[in-house]
């Protein structure tokens, strides 16, 4: 069910694309397997990887696909313990889980055969793509992070029950000791119903491209219903849920100075959307631009498609200019 919904929303892109498990054998598991999709591998450009956040997967970067594989090699794949991808059990350490996912991604590049990459992650998947950029820089030709979860370190006194969407409030009270997408795979086949009653947002953020409305909630329900190791290796690593238990903004400083970084906010997510100028103080003397898109919230893929395809692109040229021999760039204004 959940192949049979991904192909009816991908169904409406323009560009061919094509669908394979990649073999990464025993990362984690046995025998793990990455779902990935590519496009454009014709292409000699340097290619892009899409990494989604929470709950997610490959079919949800139906608004941005066609755009960026315009430019050059497109893959995304359903991250280890998520979408069509093996489930995994993770560590119940934090660090260790997060390793484990970061050293899944390594394996997926050595298989398909990428000496290098742009690294693009949204919300967790902004995350691990930090996480990967630290450990394997050499690989990362730009670090794009699109409203990324994990950086600010949990503040003492919160006042996230004001500023969370009230579809996250309950989510917030019981993740320290729930999986958060549990009320999902509690519902059973009610699991569409409420994700459209509760998130009606989400299906109007694909109206204009995806006909039947239902394969939208019905994809999200199926991405959600199986074994939940990749929400578990979450659920672990996270701080209750908006805060990371290693934040990277502690850690940011450490990463190689020849990896450019572009921030990407959704100017009224629900997520603190500071750590990009903090980055830059912090990384004075390498490449960090931040850019914000007026009007989208945390789903900033979808909320300002357009626009977003369009700083996306920018960041990717950024790497295959002769600026990118240069330490000191000066980035543009915010």
């Amino acid at each position: 069910m959940l192949r049979n919904f991904e192909k009816a929303i991908l169904s409406h892109l323009k560009l061919p694309y094509r669908g394979k498990y990649v073999d990464i054998g025993p990362c984690v598991g046995e025998a793990d397997k990455i779902y990935t999709i590519s496009m454009n591998n014709e292409s000699k450009r340097i290619p892009i990887l899409l990494l989604h956040g929470l709950g997610a997967g490959v079919a949800l970067w139906v608004l941005n696909l066609d755009e960026l594989a315009l430019h050059r090699p497109v893959y995304a794949i359903d991250v280890l313990g998520f979408g069509r991808s093996s489930r995994p059990q993770f560590a119940d350490d934090a660090m260790i889980a997060e390793k484990q996912l970061v050293k899944s991604i390594e394996e997926w590049r050595k298989e398909v055969g990428l000496n290098e990459m742009i690294v693009l992650g949204h919300s967790m998947g902004g995350f691990l793509a930090a996480s990967y950029a630290l450990s394997y820089p050499d690989r990362v030709k730009h670090l794009i992070l699109a409203d990324p979860w994990g950086f600010p370190e949990k503040p003492a006194v919160t006042d996230s029950s004001r500023k969370l969407p009230l579809w996250a409030r309950p989510i917030l009270a019981i993740s320290k000791h729930l999986n958060p997408l549990w009320v999902v795979r509690f519902s059973g086949p009610l699991g569409p119903w409420i994700l459209t009653k509760s998130r009606p947002d989400i299906l109007r953020k694909f109206s204009g491209v995806v006909e039947n409305q239902d394969d939208i909630p019905n994809y999200i329900h199926q991405c959600n219903a199986q074994k939940p190791t990749g929400e578990s290796a979450f659920h672990t690593m996270m701080q209750d849920f908006a805060w990371a238990k290693h934040p990277m903004l502690n850690r940011i400083q450490d990463l190689k100075n020849t990896v450019p970084i572009t921030f990407i906010y959704g100017a009224n997510s629900w997520l603190r959307n500071n750590s990009g100028e903090k980055v830059k103080q912090i990384r004075q003397e390498t490449y960090v631009n931040v850019k914000y898109i007026e009007g989208a919230g945390h789903h900033i893929y979808a909320d300002g498609g357009e626009m977003f395809n369009k700083l996306v692109n920018e960041a990717c040229n950024i790497c295959e200019t002769e600026k990118q021999r240069i330490v000191h760039i000066e980035p543009n204004e915010t």
